[in-house]
C-alpha cells in the first residue's frame, strides 16, 4: 500500500491552506481559501503557477521563490498542531501485523514532510519519497512509481491512498489501484470521477474495510466440535 501523508495520515491540509494563504499574501495576491484547497495535493511548483495563473498576472521567478520560503516558514509554525488522523497509527500496525509492505509518497518537499511523519512514528525502513526524490510530482506517477521500486513491488498490484484528486489521477496514470479518503476535505463524487475504487471516510475507516481493497486477515481455524 501507498500512501499520500497530507490529509490522508495526518490532519495537515488547512495548515497548507493557511500557509500558502500567508505566503500568497505577503506578495500582495488575495485569494479564497476554498481557491487554494482544491490544488493542495499538487506539488508546490505546480500549485503556485495554477493559483498564480488565477491572478491573470505574470510574476518572476523571484516571486515563486518568496512563495515557497513563506510557505515553509508559515506552515513549520502550525507543527505543534499536526495529529495523526483516526485511526492512521492503527491502520499502519495493522499493515505491519499482516506483513502488507507500505510506503509513504508526498508531493512535499523533505523539510515540511518531517513534521507530519514525526507525529506517525514512522520507522525507519518505510520508505518515504518526497518531491525532491523524483522529476514530477502529482498528478504525475513519479512519486508512487518510486514507492513502488523502493518496496520492490509491481506497482500495477500496489493500492494508492489518497484524499485529493491529483492522488488519484496520479495512481491511475501509474497503474495502481486507487482509494479515497474524505479527511482531506475532498467529496466522495470528486474523488471518485478521478479514479477512486472504493472511498473512505478516514483511515480508521479504511482500516474496519481492509478486506474490501484486498488486504485479508489469516483465517483462524475452525475449532472441532466433535468432543
Amino acid at each position: 500500500m501507498l500512501f499520500d501523508l497530507d490529509g490522508t495520515l495526518v490532519d495537515s491540509v488547512y495548515q497548507h491552506v493557511i500557509a500558502w494563504q500567508q505566503a500568497l499574501e505577503r506578495v500582495g495576491i488575495e485569494l479564497s481559501v476554498w481557491r487554494i484547497h482544491r490544488r493542495i495535493g499538487m506539488s508546490g511548483g505546480l500549485l503556485i503557477h495554477a493559483l498564480l495563473r488565477e491572478t491573470g498576472r505574470q510574476f518572476g521567478t523571484d516571486v515563486h521563490r518568496q512563495l515557497h520560503e513563506v510557505h515553509a516558514r508559515e506552515y513549520a509554525r502550525f507543527a505543534s498542531q499536526i495529529r495523526p488522523l483516526p485511526g492512521a497509527r492503527d491502520l499502519l500496525a495493522r499493515l505491519d501485523a499482516l506483513a502488507v509492505p507500505w510506503a509513504i509518497a508526498t508531493s512535499g518537499r523533505a523539510e515540511g514532510a518531517a513534521v507530519a511523519l514525526r507525529s506517525l512514528d514512522v520507522p525507519s525502513h518505510v520508505p518515504v519519497v518526497t518531491r525532491e526524490d523524483v522529476a514530477h510530482a502529482k498528478p504525475d506517477p513519479d512519486l508512487f512509481l518510486e514507492a513502488a521500486r523502493r518496496l520492490d513491488v509491481d506497482i500495477t498490484e500496489a493500492v494508492v491512498v489518497g484524499d485529493s484528486v491529483w492522488d488519484l489521477l496520479a495512481a491511475r496514470r501509474a497503474r495502481a489501484l486507487g482509494v479515497g479518503l474524505l479527511s482531506g476535505g475532498n467529496g466522495r463524487e470528486e474523488l471518485a470521477g478521478a479514479g477512486a475504487y472504493r472511498v473512505y471516510e478516514d483511515p480508521a475507516d479504511l482500516l474496519r474495510h481492509l478486506d474490501e481493497v484486498g488486504v485479508r486477515s489469516p483465517v483462524s481455524p475452525v475449532p472441532d466440535r466433535r468432543d
